[in-house]
């Protein structure tokens, strides 16, 4: 029986199957397979109010990807089960690839060269891996949380010496505000309650705050918490002003040191695509959707994620369909990332509704993800074999997810 309590009850493969293949076609389902939780910056307040907000809008997967952190999983897996909303169990890394770093190449942090976000889809659950890979994870969590204390050190030495009144305390901010992983959102976050409480009207706000931006006016609506937390990272926070700090080199893994985590911890290597800005631009590294092929393949990566609401509706159709047709797994999700709290329904920029094309696409890569989950959770053969995909088999995962998906779903107990 397998360890996977969201597995409890459920038959073994071929009964399942069986048991799927004489059921009435359902609908294709919404599925939103990556957003952040407080675990480790999230627009939701708590994981509970993802799952009411999945719940309200008909969402039936819903896909946990926090930086560096499985420590949400065990949360994510008891509110799936109380909401009979499945879970996919993910993590999200921050690479560095040394090379294309020196040469120039952005790759889908368009800042930062050389940088690369990366994702793991499908981990096991509950939580098991090697102890070298819990070290090279705890020691990323505490390089990350160092730099963002001293960032606030040198914004507290800023505030100082420019009389504005306010001081922060970083751990004490780590303990409210945040949960394992203390952020640079969540000090934006801090310094924008900060003014609020020091200035109690608008007027006041504007000139605190054109203090703090030494001399800028803040161009944000009052009402819109989200915008001005960007604002205020973008005029302290970032690389270039006053209280930035450099990301020590301890902070990033290799890509391959990322990847081996990830196939440690039972997952599927995935990247995660940044594809169009709203301008129509692409970083050097996704340009041309051949060669991200390549390198792709040359890392042993089968599988692709995007957040269609960065993206033109148009572009979003071709990129899909591109590597859909080279068999690659492609998950959509939303992230909510930052304060912004909007609806988990996935939809490309614009708010312009995914066709029937996408979401069965989607609708497949959850599957062949939750198959994977099933399977691992009772100790067979994922969707790797070692490092490399099962293209052959992709058709005989997806049908077992879509039945995995349906039997979790068949006793809906809200």
């Amino acid at each position: 029986m397998s360890a996977n309590p969201l597995f409890s009850g459920f038959p073994d493969k071929n009964s399942l199957i069986d048991w799927y293949r004489n059921q009435a076609v359902d609908l294709i389902p919404d599925i939103n397979g990556h957003i952040h939780t407080p675990y480790s910056f999230s627009a939701f307040s708590d994981i509970s109010l993802a799952f009411q907000m999945a719940r309200q809008e008909g969402i039936s997967v819903l896909g946990i990807n926090d930086f560096y952190t499985f420590d949400g999983y065990s949360e994510f897996s008891d509110l799936a089960l109380e909401y009979k909303i499945f879970p996919l169990f993910n993590i999200e890394f921050m690479a560095l690839q040394h090379q294309l770093q020196k040469d120039g190449i952005r790759v889908n942090d368009p800042g930062n060269p050389g940088r690369t976000y990366f994702s793991g889809k499908g981990l096991r659950f509950p939580v098991k891996m090697s102890t070298q890979s819990e070290q090279k994870i705890r020691t990323l969590q505490d390089e990350s949380n160092r730099q963002t204390y001293q960032m606030v050190k040198k914004l507290n030495d800023f505030f100082a010496q420019n009389d504005i009144p306010i001081s922060l305390n970083a751990e004490e901010l780590h303990q409210q505000i945040a949960k394992q992983l203390f952020r640079e959102r969540h000090i934006a976050q801090a310094v924008r309650m900060a003014v609020f409480d020091a200035a109690p009207s608008p007027d006041a706000r504007k000139r605190l705050f054109n203090r703090i931006f030494s001399g800028n006016s803040i161009k944000s609506p009052e009402s819109d918490l989200a915008l001005i937390e960007n604002e205020i990272r973008n005029n302290l926070l970032k690389a270039g002003r006053v209280t930035f700090v450099p990301e020590d080199p301890k902070a990033f893994l290799a890509l391959s040191e990322v990847i081996d985590i990830i196939i440690d911890a039972g997952g599927i290597p995935c990247y995660p695509v940044l594809l169009d800005d709203i301008n129509g631009n692409f970083t050097d590294f996704e340009k041309n959707w051949e060669s991200l092929y390549n390198a792709l393949v040359e890392n042993d990566v089968w599988a692709v994620e995007l957040i269609p609401n960065r993206n033109d509706f148009n572009v979003l159709k071709d990129f899909v369909s591109f590597f859909n047709e080279k068999n690659f797994i492609i998950s959509f999700g939303s992230e909510h990332n930052t304060p912004q709290l909007d609806p988990l329904r996935v939809a490309s920029r614009g708010d312009i509704p995914l066709d029937r094309d996408l979401r069965a696409i989607n609708y497949e890569g959850a599957a062949v993800i939750a198959a994977h989950q099933y399977l691992v959770a009772s100790g067979e053969q994922g969707y790797l074999k070692g490092r490399a995909a099962m293209f052959e088999k992709k058709e005989e995962f997806a049908e077992l997810g879509k039945a995995v998906l349906a039997w979790f779903k068949k006793t809906d107990s809200k």
